[in-house]
């Protein structure tokens, strides 16, 4: 038996998906047009650009994008073909491969990052209403407080373990 939500919480909740797509759709736009890459490009581009040597393996870039092994095939196939990463194999893994920011992709993403910050700003200010902008905050602060003690209860548990 699944339990039903509160008013208030149906509403706050109703009134962030509503805010979370108009906000989405927006800056997707602004993206594309100034930089012609697609959220997910540019998930891909910041996650090669923060991995050690720029390259990842492709099972840990599905799992940190949570995409399927065939979306994520089909994803840097056209990153590839655009030459803004590459695919190579993984020597860690004969069967395996990994994904390597190309030069192209990186200068790619400087380029786009702070295009994509000025609209994330931009977006959050102009597209949200009073009451969406106070919704956003109260979910955020709760989802901010519950991360910090599962990572106050993780350090404990890994530091008493260590000792």
């Amino acid at each position: 038996m699944t339990e039903s939500l509160e008013p208030d919480r149906l509403t706050a909740w109703r009134a962030y998906i509503e805010a979370s797509q108009r906000l989405f759709t927006h800056l997707e736009e602004d993206l594309r047009v100034a930089s012609e890459l697609s959220f997910a490009d540019y998930h891909v581009l910041v996650l090669l650009s923060e991995a050690p040597g720029q390259r990842l393996r492709m099972g840990e870039l599905a799992s940190r994008l949570v995409f399927s092994p065939s979306r994520l095939t089909y994803q840097i196939s056209s990153m590839q073909k655009r030459g803004l990463v590459a695919k190579e194999a993984c020597p860690a893994d004969r069967r395996g491969s990994e994904a390597v920011l190309t030069a192209t992709g990186l200068l790619t993403l400087r380029e786009a990052a702070p295009h994509h910050l000025a609209s994330v700003r931009n977006r959050l200010m102009d597209d949200l209403d009073d009451t969406e902008v106070a919704c956003l905050t109260r979910i955020f602060e709760r989802l901010g407080r519950r991360l910090r003690a599962e990572r106050d209860a993780s350090t404990l548990t890994s530091d008493s373990q260590g000792v």
